[in-house]
Parts: C-alpha cells; sequence; structure tokens
C-alpha cells in the first residue's frame, strides 16, 4: 500500500492502515454487492449468438454493453435459457442496448445466479472460466444492490483488518453504490467539462449520514474506501459537507478544481492514465502530487487495476 500523506510518499502493506487512523475516525464502505451480470444469448430473428454485460436498470429494464452489436436490433427476442427470455427495447450507437427480462426482480437474479458469470473488467483476460473470481472479485462486506463491477479498494479487506480497525476503535459505514459498467469507460472528450458521466443509483442510510456526521463534528478523519463511496459522500452532502440521508442516482465527475468537502482520506486501487478515476485523483490530492505519486507506484512496481495494489492518500488542504 502507497502511503501519501499530504507531504511525502511511503511504502507500506494494507495491514498497517490503523497505524495512520486515530480512535473514532470513520471508514465509509461500499457495500453494494456484485450479480453475475455477464450472460450469452441467442438472437432468435437470425440465430446469432451475443454476449452482453448489464449495467444499470431502472423501472425494470436494463442497460446493457453487448458484443457483437451490429447483429441485434430494437424488437429482437434474446433466448438466455430455455427458461430465460429477453426482448431488446433500443439500441443505441455506443453498443449499449436497453433490454427487459421476462421475469420479475426476485426471480431474476436467481436466473443470473445460474446462468450469468462474474463480469471481470475487460483487462482481464480468462481463456475458461475460473471459479475463484466468483470469491475473488467480491467483498466480504458485500450485502447490498446489483453492482456489475466490485468497488475494488474493499477487495484489501479481510476479518484481520477489520478485528485491527474495531481493537483501535474505528469506526466503519456502509453506503450501497451500484457500480456501473461505465466505470471503465475512458474520457473521449476533447474538454473535461463536455464528458458526460455514467449514473449509477446509490443510498445513504440515516444511521450512516449520523455516523459520518458525528465524527466531523468531533473533528475525526473520514475515509472513503474506494471511488465509489467517495462519489456517494460528494453525491450526497450539503454545501458544509454534512451528509444527508439519501436515496438517489448520481452522474457526479470529480476533477480538478473540484474541492471536496466530506472524504479527508481516499483509499483507492491504481487507475488507468485517461480514466475518470484517475482524474478524480488530481482533484484529490492535486494534479502535480497524483503524478508524482503514480510516477513512484510505477517505479515500485506496483500492482494496477482492480486485481492490484492499494494508495492511502491525504486529500490537499483547500
Amino acid at each position: 500500500m502507497l502511503v501519501f500523506d499530504g507531504y511525502t510518499i511511503c511504502d507500506r502493506q494494507v495491514i498497517n492502515l490503523t497505524d495512520f487512523l486515530q480512535e473514532g475516525d470513520v471508514l465509509v464502505f461500499n457495500d453494494a454487492r456484485v450479480i453475475k451480470a455477464k450472460l450469452s444469448a441467442k438472437i432468435l430473428r437470425n440465430l446469432a449468438v451475443l454476449e452482453f454485460n448489464l449495467d444499470q436498470e431502472t423501472q425494470g429494464i436494463w442497460n446493457a454493453l453487448c458484443k457483437p452489436a451490429k447483429k441485434v436490433k430494437a424488437g429482437d427476442e434474446l433466448e438466455i435459457a430455455p427458461d430465460f427470455f429477453a426482448q431488446v427495447l433500443e439500441k443505441t450507437d455506443d453498443g449499449f442496448i436497453k433490454i427487459k427480462f421476462d421475469c420479475e426482480a426476485d426471480d431474476l437474479l436467481a436466473k443470473l445466479e445460474k446462468y450469468g458469470s462474474i463480469p471481470l473488467p475487460p483487462y482481464i483476460k480468462r481463456e475458461e472460466k475460473n471459479e475463484q473470481d466468483q470469491k475473488n472479485y467480491q467483498t466480504i462486506y458485500a450485502k447490498k444492490g446489483v453492482a456489475v463491477a466490485a468497488p475494488t479498494a474493499g477487495l484489501h479487506f479481510n476479518e484481520e483488518i477489520f478485528a485491527a480497525l474495531d481493537a483501535k476503535k474505528i469506526k466503519k459505514v456502509f453506503v450501497t453504490l451500484n457500480v456501473g459498467a461505465g466505470t471503465f469507460l475512458p474520457v473521449r472528450a476533447d474538454f473535461l467539462k463536455d464528458h458526460k458521466m455514467h449514473r449509477e443509483s446509490f443510498s445513504v442510510s440515516k444511521e450512516a449520514a449520523e455516523e459520518i456526521n458525528l465524527a466531523k463534528k468531533n473533528g475525526r478523519k473520514i475515509v472513503a474506501i474506494g471511488t465509489t463511496s467517495l462519489r456517494v459522500l460528494e453525491s450526497s452532502c450539503d454545501e458544509n459537507g454534512l451528509i444527508k440521508p439519501t436515496t438517489a442516482s448520481t452522474e457526479i465527475f470529480l476533477y480538478p478544481p473540484h474541492k471536496f468537502k466530506t472524504a479527508d482520506i481516499l483509499m483507492t486501487n491504481f487507475h488507468l492514465p485517461k480514466s475518470t478515476l484517475f482524474m478524480l485523483i488530481c482533484a484529490f490530492v492535486g494534479k502535480e502530487k497524483a503524478f508524482e505519486i503514480y510516477n513512484h507506484a510505477i517505479s515500485q512496481n506496483y500492482r494496477f487495476y482492480s486485481y492490484g495494489d492499494s494508495s492511502l492518500l491525504f486529500g490537499a488542504k483547500n
């Protein structure tokens, strides 16, 4: 785990996390559960085989990124299994389709569990199905929601680290953000202000908001575990940084010169250079420091991406 304390960079292990925290500090985790959102289907019109990854759901209609997109069109019936079908309602130019399944929400999750597979990031290649991914690509505290990508900063936590946090009386709070496939998309707009961020649904309970606000009032540190948790915090706060209980969706794009109102520290993995996630890092620690941190990580052979190493970043002083 790379640690940037606001001034210097050092190399530690995740088990050393508590060395940088104090009693009463609050860690904010995204407890979204990754569903088996990768599916294959036969298009009944032309019998072509289609693969698609589910993204976000709104009132029973799902967005999905499909390949090969040229084989499918609006109105197509998809056969995923003899007892599992979907209809294509709409197709867009960017390879996404909108689909509606032939079953209700409760039955759908059971069928996804039966017929789907874990939607690994596109840069993780598998020649054959790896059963370990079902365990490895899920946090130990995953509980709610229908995420189609893991909040990967949380993959570093195990019961030993949780016990160390408890022993030091560092608090754990859980929010939920349904991570979408759009988290892997690069910025293609010429100007950052023109980039349209993907939409993700989230929720913050009354209890979580009260715990975070009390810690802030008492001068304790708020630590966002992952960029998804940070996006929830910045999407549910008022102008003074106080968190409001919220169930909504967010398209927030955090890039310089955004001034963060909520978290003091961010724990996150290392991200692609042209991603919105790296731009969030630039906003959080400052652009020059972000490049310094990443150059250090490269020189020390840190592993990047979802199954990679971690960083603990203290935010820039506003």
